[in-house]
């Protein structure tokens, strides 16, 4: 009835699904559907309401459903908004009266249902349950049946150290053992599981190093297989007797003689009548290399049944249906032990219900910690900067060029949290030559005009050097004080900066780690501005955070690596994050090309052309020295060799990791200053190196560098006003994530669209230090894969903390306590990332 909130729900819910199940894969990709909205409308009308709330979790899981997945999906929303509007779902005879184009495609397979979960757990863990749970959690390895001392240390050497350790880790695939063959409808390359009688063992030793060999035949009423073992052939041999059955799952392929056999099978003994019933889904593990594939999967097993049942459920209940969450222990024991009526495709992907449960879990703690963090520094009393005065305007007035609109939104957001009487806790990530030094000097500038000193440390002598120069360039007539502190300091200069900044002289200071040292303090800082901010350690940053003034100061994290939205929202949550997306229109675009090996000497020929225009080129290589088990080429013997042969007639220089930083500093020095014409480097040079006039880097080996690093390396040129050039020599061996990264940097110079790809090739481990951020390790999680997940944990963690933002209250001690576990003494690095 008109203006029933539930009445319009259906109504414009039904219309965009029922078009979104009719449509075909092209129209469902360019759809969005607006589920935020759609959900919000949901909890007003009453979540709890159990077709409401099935449908709030129909309705996130579209949001990251693949094709079958989707259409199951619409149909059962679809279903039950029939039923709220009074409506029954239609029949198979009424689906199958549709127009063909309407159906599902002939041959589709039949949706595949489920086990159902276990019922949740209405009240929630006490303390004491949480605690018998943690430290069942902590107990060794070694306190599961089946591991002895030699099997922990095996285990232990692979990372698995603790029951904890064992349950997490989750099977990478999944064998579908639940349909059995027979050995006459076997063919060369298929896996199969085949129920066998055992004849003919043999042990024999063959070739002229007498290596062993156990051959088995194994036989069923339509044919023979040979079963094959070249390792642990004593154990074997010992438990395969004449007459005896197993059930046999291996790869088959053609022997010597041309029949078939499967090597090193998984062997599982079964008699006559269970062989009917023992097929089914078999999680398969990474493991210590020596360990039997079936060895890991016990000790996996016996962890599940030994602790799974303790695993507790925190996240309170009505939040875990509404999300249609699982209960814990029975997603850990679906895992790792799948009932034979999962999907193994779901299973295989981490796409399951049961993966589902574990992932939120993990990252909903991850959001929960990051948000509490957040929230402490905004309850922090910190500094209220006044609004900029004549020296920030002075400053934007003295530059010779215009800042671009990005900046300007930039230093628009950094100046709100600055006037907040609250400490700033902002990340500023920004391509490489999009303009962050001015916007940090800006900042500096509104913290000195309030009586401040700043701050600003880099993780290298040449990279402090280069914000010296633009410092005093942009801001060097500005009658303000400015020091530079790094290792070359002299003495005199480092002593009269260390008085002015202990007597709390507004002023900013520029340096390395030096800045960190002992003997310097702050009398009145304001304001920290940490660029390349991943290259320091937590405790690093956390130094330049105290202050010798009542109030923290205001703290700028600066990064030219682009940050994923994923992994800015898990690892960097708990910082307001601004982006300069826009380059200056001064920067010349980098013309990227990809070489083969044999291909090198056109690449040198535009070096050379380059060269003899007057401008400068970079070589770099990822090896210092020669090593005999590579064949890769090194930077000390290239440079002797292009200095001698295709670059005779121009000035070479080397540097390297190798050399003591004095020396490297003084080459790159020379190099800048125009002494050298070519530089041959090791990847020394990806930050902290500014030379306009070099217009063209080759990267030699392109194919064994991170596509993160090649992006910076390639940031070395373009600085001026000519055009430049990226050239990538690479091997045509290369792997195929090493072809992909070479293909994104050839199409692409949009350093977030690289950093998305670098994130979907290695994953978030490898990307931004992320051990170094102060933020439990993901276990389980896919910052790629478990995007939508990720969304909804959040939402979660803010709309508890909304209702309870101390954590407080009966139903929120058990969240707190495990939380305490989960981050294990982290939460307390608020203020530093």
């Amino acid at each position: 009835m008109p203006g029933d909130p539930l009445a319009e729900l259906v109504s414009s819910v039904s219309r965009p699904l029922t078009f979104l199940r009719d449509a075909d894969a092209g129209q469902r990709a360019r759809t969005r559907l607006p589920v935020s909205a759609w959900l919000d409308r949901i909890d007003r009308l009453g979540a709890e309401q159990p077709i409401l709330a099935e449908l709030g979790v129909i309705f996130r899981r579209l949001e990251d459903a693949e094709a079958r997945q989707e259409t199951e999906l619409l149909d059962r929303a679809l279903a039950l908004l029939g039923q709220l509007a009074g409506k029954p779902a239609p029949t198979p005879l009424e689906r199958a009266a549709e127009p063909r184009e309407k159906r599902e495609p002939t041959g589709a397979p039949p949706p595949v249902v489920a086990r159902p979960a276990a019922p949740l757990r209405e009240e929630p863990p006490t303390e004491p349950e949480i605690a018998r749970y943690l430290a069942a959690l902590g107990e060794p390895t070694t306190s599961l049946r089946g591991v002895g001392p030699q099997r922990a240390k095996d285990l232990a050497k692979f990372g698995l150290e603790t029951v904890e350790d064992v349950l997490y880790h989750l099977p990478f695939r999944y064998e579908d053992r639940r349909r059995l063959a027979v050995v006459g409808d076997l063919r060369e390359g298929d896996a199969a599981t085949v129920s066998l009688t055992l004849s003919g063992v043999q042990d024999r030793t063959i070739g002229r190093r007498g290596r062993r060999v156990l051959r088995v035949v194994g036989r069923d009423e339509t044919g023979v297989v040979e079963l094959v073992w070249f390792h642990q052939i004593r154990y074997f041999r010992s438990r395969l007797k004449e007459g005896s059955r197993w059930l046999v799952h291996g790869r088959v392929e053609r022997g010597y003689d041309t029949a078939l056999r499967m090597t090193h099978p998984e062997m599982e003994s079964v008699d006559e009548a269970e062989a009917q019933s023992a097929p089914r889904i078999v999680p398969v593990y990474e493991k210590p290399t020596a360990m039997p594939a079936s060895a890991m999967r016990r000790i996996a097993h016996a962890a599940v049944r030994a602790h799974a049942a303790l695993i507790p459920d925190t996240i309170p209940v009505d939040h875990r249906r509404r999300l249609g969450l699982r209960a814990l222990a029975d997603a850990f024991a679906c895992v790792h032990d799948p009932e034979s009526d999962e999907d193994v495709d779901l299973l295989g992907r981490g796409a399951s219900d049961c993966h589902r449960a574990i992932i939120f879990d993990e990252l909903f703690f991850v959001q929960l910690g990051l948000l509490l963090r957040k929230a402490a520094v905004a309850r922090e009393a910190g500094i209220g900067f006044e609004r900029p005065g004549s020296l920030v305007s002075r400053l934007l007035e003295e530059l010779p060029f215009e800042l671009t609109g990005a900046q300007a939104r930039v230093l628009e957001e950094i100046g709100e949290d600055m006037e907040a009487a609250r400490p700033m806790h902002r990340l500023l990530q920004g391509d490489v030559g999009s303009g962050k030094t001015v916007i940090a000097v800006a900042a500096a500038l509104r913290a000195i005009e309030s009586g401040y000193q700043a701050v600003l440390m880099a993780p290298t002598e040449l990279l402090a050097e280069q914000h010296w120069r633009t410092v005093q360039k942009v801001a060097g007539g500005l009658d303000v004080g400015l020091w530079c502190l790094t290792g070359e300091t002299p003495a005199a200069e480092r002593r009269d900066a260390l008085e002015q900044l202990a007597d709390g002289v507004p002023g900013l200071v520029v340096g390395t780690h030096a800045l960190i040292q002992d003997d310097v303090r702050f009398g009145r800082l304001g304001l920290t501005v940490i660029d390349e901010q991943h290259r320091f350690g937590v405790l690093q940053r956390a130094a330049l955070s105290r202050s010798e003034g009542e109030l923290p100061p205001d703290v700028l994290l600066m990064t030219a690596t682009p940050i994923p939205r994923t992994m800015a929202l898990s690892v960097y949550g708990d910082l307001d994050l601004s982006t300069i997306d826009e380059l200056p229109p001064s920067r010349k675009p980098v013309t990227t090309r990809l070489f083969g090996a044999a291909q090198r000497a056109r690449a040198y020929e535009t070096v050379r052309s380059e060269v003899a225009a007057g401008r400068q080129a970079y070589v770099v290589y990822p090896l210092v020295e020669e090593s005999e088990k590579s064949d890769l080429r090194d930077a000390t013997s290239a440079a002797e060799e292009l200095a001698a042969g295709p670059f005779s007639d121009f000035r070479v220089a080397l540097v390297h990791g190798r050399m003591a930083s004095s020396e490297r500093d003084v080459v790159m020095r020379a190099f800048r200053d125009g002494e050298y014409d070519i530089l041959v480097a090791t990847t020394v040079i990806e930050v902290g190196i500014d030379v306009p006039n070099a217009s063209v880097i080759v990267i030699e080996h392109a194919e064994r560098f991170g596509l993160s690093q090649l992006h910076q390396l390639r940031g070395r040129v373009g600085r001026g006003s000519d055009a430049a050039y990226c050239l990538l020599i690479a091997d045509y061996a290369q792997s195929e994530d090493a072809k992909e990264r070479l293909r994104v940097m050839t199409e692409t110079s949009d350093g977030l669209r690289i950093a998305e790809a670098d994130l979907e090739i290695r994953g978030p481990g490898a990307l931004l230090g992320t051990r170094q951020a102060g933020v439990p390790d993901f276990r389980v999680a896919s910052l790629l894969r478990d995007a939508g997940i990720l969304r909804e944990a959040r939402r979660l963690a803010e709309q508890i903390l909304a209702g309870d933002p101390g954590l407080t209250s009966e139903a929120s001690r058990p969240i707190a306590h495990l939380l305490d576990a989960r981050w294990a003494g982290r939460l307390g690095l608020a203020r530093v990332g």
